[in-house]
């Protein structure tokens, strides 16, 4: 290395999971932003499926018939966190994935084991492909899909505080009826047999409730760079 160059820092890969509306998608974006990796929103991948099943006429209260169709589907990630993007059989689903509709059902396609492991492995794929290293945004990212990731981390914050956020990103949403779906999914997501939303053994835990996101993200920032300096 000459004199007065900068090292490269090593690839690291960030695994940040937590429950809806603790600010994973907007500070998973902007920690990767800062370092330079990319990003990756796992929820899109299962709500894209999703997307695809109610499109097709796939009958979501049938895991068989869910199971059936699993495989079908193309789903392609862009990982740039200044523009990420997800496309189903090369039509741009970053608008429709997001509808009620999908939301509502999500949970149910996620818990049939056969979807899991077909979207497990595209993640794992696009990890392992990351040449900088990656922060990987999820449910069960630190506990199944990467669990050897550098680094885990697990935001947390109130019921209230979640669905306050969540309400104010879904304009003209009922706080008490956000607040309720919020504590539904997340008895969905963390009840279901097949990789449930849980805080890995070795996850640093970060109550987002009282944190701005700036302050989210500068503690995941220093949460990284020490990692990075340890490896």
């Amino acid at each position: 290395m000459e004199y007065g160059a900068a090292p490269t820092a090593p690839a690291v890969i960030v695994a940040i999971d937590g429950p809806s509306g603790t600010g994973k998608s907007s500070t998973s974006k902007a920690v990767a932003a800062r370092l330079g990796l990319s990003y990756l929103d796992t929820g899109a991948q299962y709500r894209a499926i999703t997307w695809w099943m109610v499109t097709n006429g796939i009958d979501t209260d049938d895991p068989r018939a869910i199971a059936a169709a699993a495989g079908k589907a193309e789903i392609v990630s862009g990982t740039d966190p200044a523009a990420p993007s997800i496309t189903v059989d090369g039509v741009d689903v970053a608008g429709p994935i997001r509808t009620q509709e999908v939301t509502s059902r999500v949970s149910a396609v996620s818990a049939v084991p056969e979807v899991r492991t077909r979207i497990t492995e595209l993640q794992r794929a696009i990890a392992a492909g990351a040449p900088e290293g990656i922060v990987v945004e999820g449910r069960d990212i630190g506990t199944t899909v990467l669990p050897d990731a550098d680094l885990k981390i697990f935001l947390t914050a109130s019921a209230e505080a979640r669905a306050a956020r969540r309400s104010g990103e879904l304009k003209g949403a009922d706080l008490r009826s956000t607040r309720e779906a919020l504590i539904k999914r997340d008895a969905a997501d963390s009840s279901r047999k097949t990789s449930p939303l849980a805080k890995a053994d070795d996850a640093v835990e970060v109550d987002t409730t009282e944190l701005t996101l700036t302050q989210v993200v500068e503690c995941v920032v220093t949460l990284v760079e020490e990692k990075r300096a340890g490896k």
